[in-house]
């Protein structure tokens, strides 16, 4: 089977490696494990320098077919896209066209118009990962819902699964409620019970951007230290709000309490789920957060936004705390835990069987079906 990957992952060559983001990559890998051949077509980065939160695909007869990267945010950046849309556009028919299985990768500006060139194939089997929210309540960009539209669409999006996450009421009989798995089986350990006798633990892990809201994480802790409380925020990742946040740890005398780790791998960063209490999550955006399944995988109760396909996860309420980005009503969340150890335990372990319900080997049983 050749398999086609139309994407906007922007891609780096080491070597005979084809790198690009690793949760994106390993859950790649696990479809390529049931195709013979791949045809990638995705931008390629202008960094050579391969990063920790960075992977190669593994497979033996893979095909990088580089197109530029676009947006539509400025004008002149709209001009410009018009000259290489129609060029993207042609190689992705000719990728589509070449291909057994169509695997398309959304939302994003290539999936937008990979929705539009999918349509001329109606009789080719194709998957869909739309990696965003799928809520058809939440206010979105004009370019995703157009997206959502045309996959919604059985009449325009033909012989197609459309994986989506979160369990949604009214949907297209094509849209099948999906997950992303980041643990396997064979790492499911035994953890100790965790307690407030000593060090409370709070954990942020992601973007360092305005959307992740990575300084109302910081600004929670400093709150319940200045209540008195022994409190240590670990905060994982970068972007470009990285260093307001650096500036207001050290303006605010947090450098002993809040530790900044950059982007670090994988296994760092699952020790930190380990060990932590709290993950700290108040997010504005997101498809399947992947950050708050890894925390409930490892007993690191989440307190996140109403966001996406969030309160589906938390059972709503039931395996964590959904909140308002509010800081007091944060707090008092966390507080509330801190004094009632039970209902805290009683949710961790809670969380831990529904995440450990989703791992590696599942998630590459239902790829298999899809293939």
């Amino acid at each position: 089977m050749k398999f086609g990957i139309i994407t906007h992952v922007e891609h780096k060559i080491k070597g005979k490696d084809l790198f690009a983001y690793e949760p994106y990559v390993r859950e790649m890998n696990l479809w390529a494990k049931y195709v013979d051949e791949i045809i990638i077509l995705a931008p390629k980065s202008k960094e050579k320098k391969i990063t920790n939160i960075e992977t190669p695909y593994r497979h033996s007869k893979i095909k990088f077919i580089e197109i530029p990267s676009f947006n539509l945010t400025t004008f002149n950046n709209s001009l410009i896209s018009l000259k290489v849309i129609p060029k993207i556009c042609i190689q992705i028919y000719k990728v589509m066209k070449s291909a057994d299985h169509i695997h398309l990768r959304c939302p994003g500006n290539i999936g937008l118009l990979g929705c539009f060139v999918q349509i001329f194939f109606p009789s080719k089997p194709k998957t869909v990962k739309y990696a965003g929210n799928w809520d058809p309540k939440s206010k979105q960009p004009l370019s995703y819902r157009l997206q959502k539209w045309i996959l919604s669409n059985t009449f325009l999006t033909k012989n197609c699964k459309v994986l989506i996450y979160g369990e949604w009421k009214n949907q297209s009989k094509n849209s099948i409620p999906f997950f992303t798995a980041s643990y396997s089986d064979n790492e499911i350990i035994a953890i100790e019970a965790k307690n407030f006798k000593s060090k409370i633990r709070l954990l942020f892990v992601g973007n360092f951007s305005i959307g992740k809201q990575p300084l109302l994480t910081v600004k929670v802790a400093e709150i319940l230290i200045n209540k008195g409380y022994d409190i240590q925020l670990d905060m994982f990742g970068d972007g470009a709000r990285f260093n307001i946040v650096k500036e207001y740890i050290l303006k605010n005398k947090l450098s002993e309490n809040v530790l900044l780790h950059g982007n670090q791998p994988k296994e760092v960063v699952k020790k930190a789920f380990q060990e932590s209490h709290f993950l700290v999550f108040i997010s504005k955006s997101e498809g399947w957060p992947k950050v708050v399944a890894e925390a409930m995988f490892w007993g690191c109760l989440p307190i996140a936004s109403k966001v996406s396909c969030v309160p589906f996860m938390l059972g709503e309420g039931e395996r964590g705390s959904i909140v308002n980005e509010d800081l007091e009503e944060i707090v008092f969340e966390l507080e509330t835990y801190i004094n009632q150890k039970n209902r805290y335990l009683e949710k961790v372990v809670s969380a831990k069987k529904w995440s450990q319900k989703f791992t590696l080997e599942k998630f590459e049983k239902e790829i298999k079906n899809f293939l």
